[in-house]
């Protein structure tokens, strides 16, 4: 029977794009004042990756799910399968990645919605979700743009027309904010408020809370202050990216003037200030009570506060530089001028202001954003970090994995001699990234008898005790390597930083390949024993980060085995120097063998199938994009293998349409901690294969990075692997399914209204059963 694939969905007509005429000392834009060409890039908050990409102080996606590349071309993706069993499957099989993407956003706003989740997680949750879609803005929608403003945009693998793809953002993005306004306004805040926490307007203070603002202003907030006005001496001055702003309008008391000005409220600065014990203003209002101070002998007739998204995507031509760092900073430099994509307004703002920034700023009507105040709910950050325990998630404290340490005592525990009996499989946030990991590095960098570390860094903090144990090893006199990804989105200026300390120190400090993120998580040690060398590695699905691994749900292996660790010294030969080696005993590596070694392995459970033998694919990943490998999941459903996805993010796979996918179940699990690692397992005929590393299913972690899977053979790993992703697809456990027209439902109680099993508080209660602390 042919298989019945739901048709593409089209987005409703999206508004024309306008150049509304302006009235009000509307003037061209000039150059920048001196004063903006010193803003700091501002960084996004982290991502529930985005639950970008991905960073210190939250849980986040990253967002480092985005890309700003397009989905491969759908029409050369099917004639490079001419003749092959991609060409049989029908048209229309992809969802559309945007439209996942956006749908993922939507689970992180369900957790915001949710009244079980706990009040401050819930704000927590709100500023993750604009976190995430300001990433989404400037670095996917920006691509989209930039791509149909050059004419190098083809149909995306979905089906849809770029202008299509871009109309359906705006229309979706728009529903979703409105929605995450209505959360906060209608639920959080109230709720927060009945828990004496209130987040009010400047309009709702006492005169005491009023006075004590006003000096706080006068001494702490106005010298900071610059108004920028906009008149034939002074044209309209440049709008940093995620800055928020106030529109003021003044007029001059003599000559009846009108005039406009720009305040950039500073971000440096808290986003809520405290009024009184328990009562939280914006920064914006406090400075919107007080303009008469910026503009003395001046009637101040309106405010309204304003945020421009803009492209914050790099593009570095490496084949044509000489020094990859240099060209990096220069690139950074340009950032700043990136075009806007977005522009945030209070829905109160006068049309005619709104006109003017309109036709200033160069963004159409449809990528203007009316929304209640305050904008930003990023500051919701600020919010949760109030010292109120009982309105969080349990305290959970990571212990020391059971084979590093039977009994956890003060001592250190001796991570070589561990790993010289087993090999030790770590699952962090439950193992303690700071007694495994990070104790790996420390031990290493002050042992005498090791000679040499080599390590990859993507992501680290900014007080990072890696860091610091690289460059005690090199100062010690190991040979110490280090390959520093400087090219990781929104962490550039830090692996900058980090690479010129590390040079400085005497550690061998090296970028990756030319056209290549290195996004691999490898560690290799170099230890004497006796008259032989032993190699002691570490490879992960997260970062050498020691913040997120609090926050982030990953995978580690640590092993003395001697094929991974001659795999990992020829690795970072080829990272190092020049080596086309491509073939490796235990690793699957991308760009050469990875997605080929996951298809052969996927067809091979196909054979089995029909053999007879055990078979299923079980895949836990942040995103599932990558067209060959959904084909080839699409055929092994097809012969009737099971196949189970569970994924954090983004997923172009249909499951459960009728002669395609009805053997392919896709779940998906968001909570207090991002699930961030990745794992591949077969039946393989009854003996069961399984990997764990760094990529995610798509184009760029296949085609254009570093990758490297790990293959688990301790039984006792496998086993407790294929347990977890069984666990993760059961249906008593709280998850989103996808359904066969891109849709996700979710699935939190049970048909008698009882709540469905957390897995991840499942974990954080078997670790405290471990160490007798579990609650009652």
């Amino acid at each position: 029977m042919k298989p019945v694939v739901p048709a593409p969905q089209h987005p409703p007509e999206g508004p024309a794009l306008s150049d509304a005429p302006v009235t009000l000392l509307a003037r061209k834009n000039g150059s920048m004042s001196q004063s903006e060409t010193q803003d700091k890039v501002q960084q996004a908050q982290p991502s529930v990756g985005s639950i970008a990409a991905h960073r210190p102080h939250t849980v986040s996606a990253p967002v480092s799910d985005l890309d700003p590349d397009l989905d491969a071309d759908l029409d050369a993706y099917e004639e490079s399968q001419d003749g092959q069993a991609g060409s049989t499957l029908p048209q229309g099989r992809f969802l559309d990645r945007e439209r996942s993407w956006l749908a993922f956003n939507e689970r992180v706003l369900e957790l915001a919605e949710d009244p079980n989740t706990p009040l401050l997680e819930r704000a927590n949750f709100l500023a993750i979700f604009a976190s995430n879609l300001d990433e989404f803005f400037m670095v996917r929608v920006a691509g989209l743009k930039r791509r149909i403003a050059t004419g190098v945009a083809t149909r995306s693998a979905s089906g849809l027309q770029p202008r299509e793809v871009l109309e359906m953002i705006w229309a979706r993005s728009r529903e979703l904010m409105a929605r995450h306004a209505a959360c906060f306004h209608e639920d959080v805040a109230p709720a927060l408020a009945d828990e004496g926490i209130h987040l009010v307007r400047w309009r709702e203070l006492a005169e005491k809370e009023q006075a004590r603002l006003f000096t706080l202003f006068r001494h702490q907030i106005f010298p900071v202050l610059t108004p920028l006005a906009v008149d034939p001496a002074h044209p309209f001055p440049y709008i940093s990216g995620l800055s928020l702003n106030l529109a003021v309008v003044v007029r001059n008391p003599v000559s009846g003037h009108r005039h406009f000005a720009r305040v950039k409220v500073p971000p440096l600065l808290s986003r809520f200030l405290e009024a009184s014990p328990g009562r939280y203003v914006p920064l914006e209002d406090v400075i919107a009570a007080h303009l008469e101070e910026l503009f003395p002998g001046m009637e101040v007739l309106e405010h309204h506060a304003f945020r421009l998204t803009r492209n914050e995507d790099l593009e570095v031509e490496e084949d044509d530089t000489e020094n990859l760092l240099q060209a990096l900073e220069k690139e950074l430099m340009r950032r700043r001028f990136g075009p806007p994509v977005r522009l945030e307004v209070e829905e109160s703002i006068d049309r005619e202001v709104l006109d003017l920034l309109v036709r200033e700023l160069k963004v159409s009507e449809a990528e203007v954003y009316p929304l209640p105040g305050p904008l930003d709910l990023t500051g919701l950050f600020r919010i949760h970090s109030l010292d109120r325990p009982e309105l969080k998630y349990p305290k959970f404290i990571a212990g020391t994995h059971r084979d590093l340490a039977e009994v956890e005592s003060a001592s250190a525990p001796d991570i070589f001699a561990a790993l010289r009996q087993r090999d030790v499989l770590l699952h962090h946030p439950y193992d303690s990234f700071s007694t495994s990991v990070q104790a790996f590095l420390e031990q290493a960098a002050q042992d005498p008898d090791v000679l040499a570390i080599k390590q990859t860094l993507y992501r680290t903090s900014g007080d990072s005790p890696i860091v610091d144990a690289l460059i005690d090893a090199a100062e010690s006199g190991k040979q110490v390597l280090v390959l520093v990804e400087i090219k990781a989105r929104f962490d550039e200026h830090a692996n900058i930083k980090w690479a010129r300390k590390l040079e400085e120190s005497g550690c061998h400090v090296v970028y990756g390949l030319v056209g290549l993120k290195t996004h691999c998580k490898l560690s290799l040690v170099v230890r004497q024993e006796g008259e032989t060398l032993r190699r002691y590695s570490h490879v992960g699905t997260g970062n050498y980060h020691p913040k997120t691994a609090r926050l982030y749900e990953d995978l580690g292996l640590l092993t003395a085995d001697p094929q991974v660790g001659a795999d990992l010294s020829d690795l970072f030969n080829r990272l190092s120097g020049y080596s086309r080696r491509e073939t490796y005993r235990r690793l699957l590596v991308a760009p050469k063998s990875l997605r080929d070694g996951l298809i052969s392995r996927i067809d091979k459970e196909i054979q089995h199938h029909r053999a007879g033998r055990p078979a299923f694919v079980r895949i836990k990943v942040n995103s599932m994009v990558d067209e060959a490998i959904i084909d080839a999941l699409y055929r092994a459903s097809q012969a009737g293998v099971p196949v189970d996805i569970w994924v954090r993010g983004i997923c172009a796979i249909r499951p459960g349409v009728v002669g395609l996918s009805e053997n392919v179940r896709v779940r998906s699990i968001l909570g207090r901690f991002l699930e961030h690692s990745r794992i591949f397992a077969f039946g393989n005929g009854g003996e069961p294969e399984v990997w764990i590393g760094s990529a995610d299913m798509m184009h760029r972690n296949l085609d254009r990075r570093i990758e490297a899977l790990v293959r688990v053979v301790d039984p006792g790993h496998r086993a407790a692997l294929n347990r977890l992703l069984e666990t993760g697809m059961a249906a008593t456990t709280a998850s989103w399914h996808l359904g066969a027209d891109g849709v996700w439902t979710r699935h939190a109680t049970d048909a008698e209204g009882q709540p469905l099993s957390n897995v991840q508080e499942t974990l954080i209660d078997a670790r405290r059963r471990r160490r007798g602390t579990a609650t009652p």
